[in-house]
């Protein structure tokens, strides 16, 4: 298609680039008269007229859109940029399994989750009991068991079970403190 554009915009200023130039004089106008200075003797000459044919305009594009690419990295750099990378990835990653290979930062127990304001279980506030238990400010839980807790109706032959029997108690087991 880029093709087709340069192609039709050749065809299109080929009639510009032959048409002479303003500073020739015609034979119809009179050459240079005899006996006065030649024309633009002494004169600074006006510098040539831009040609706003469809090259140029083209030209003007293309040298924008250029400058407005940012510039691309060259083999080395790029490798550089990437090895970089992979050593602060491969720091921060020793640095996480050292603190979960560490057993003193870790918490176990049983703590019961308290029931949040929507009614999930806020097993944060467990975790962090685990935690201060053993002299830790905070703790994220790592492990939670869950539990069907039921009223001892549900035991009562031949008595139809109801929604609220039973509710789901989640306790947390081991956190990872801080």
């Amino acid at each position: 298609m880029a093709a087709v554009v340069w192609i039709c915009a050749a065809s299109l200023s080929a009639p510009q680039a032959q048409t002479p130039p303003p500073e020739q004089a015609s034979p119809q106008q009179g050459g240079p008269q005899p006996g006065g200075p030649p024309p633009g003797a002494g004169q600074p000459q006006p510098a040539a007229p831009e040609n706003p044919g469809l090259f140029n305009e083209m030209g003007k594009a293309l040298e924008k859109s250029l400058s407005i690419l940012p510039t691309l990295k060259g083999t080395g750099e790029a490798l550089d940029d990437l090895n970089t990378r992979a050593k602060d990835a491969a720091k921060d990653a020793g640095e996480s399994l050292s603190r979960l290979a560490n057993p003193a930062s870790m918490a176990t127990g049983r703590i019961k989750c308290p029931l949040a304001a929507n009614g999930a279980s806020d097993c944060k506030v467990a975790a962090d009991q685990l935690c201060q238990a053993k002299g830790f400010k905070e703790g994220k839980s790592l492990t939670i068991d869950s539990v069907e807790a039921c009223s001892p109706k549900v035991l009562i032959p031949g008595r139809t079970r109801k929604p609220d029997d039973c509710r789901t108690d989640n306790y947390a087991t081991r956190a990872l403190c801080q």
